[in-house]
């Protein structure tokens, strides 16, 4: 997987094209594709029923998963949106920033 729990992403599309923000976490189906939430991004109003008798219901903001082609990493040494790649150094796999080389934790 080449993006990760806690990256920096940028969003390529939707209502929120050209913000960033942290992954919150990935959804990985194989039927379905992959599927990432991300902070305060893609937020849709949900109306909530109440819990208990007597309580009133409301409306709150939920993150959504988007699909995972429409963010793209943001590199944490150069700061710029950049695609991934993995360089393999005998056992261990590491992701690689595409602009800079330096490597992507």
């Amino acid at each position: 997987m080449k993006i990760k729990k806690n990256d920096k992403v940028k969003m390529l599309s939707g209502k929120d094209r050209g913000k960033t923000g942290k992954v919150i976490f990935v959804l990985n189906k194989e039927d379905e594709g992959a599927r990432v939430v991300v902070e305060g991004l893609n937020k849709i109003k949900k109306h909530q029923r109440p819990k208990k008798q007597g309580q009133k219901g409301q409306i709150v903001s939920v993150e959504r998963a988007v699909a995972i082609s429409t963010v793209q990493l943001v590199c944490p040494s150069c700061g710029k949106p950049t695609r991934v790649g993995q360089k393999i150094d005998g056992k261990n796999k590491t992701r690689v920033c595409k602009k800079c080389g330096a490597v992507v934790l």
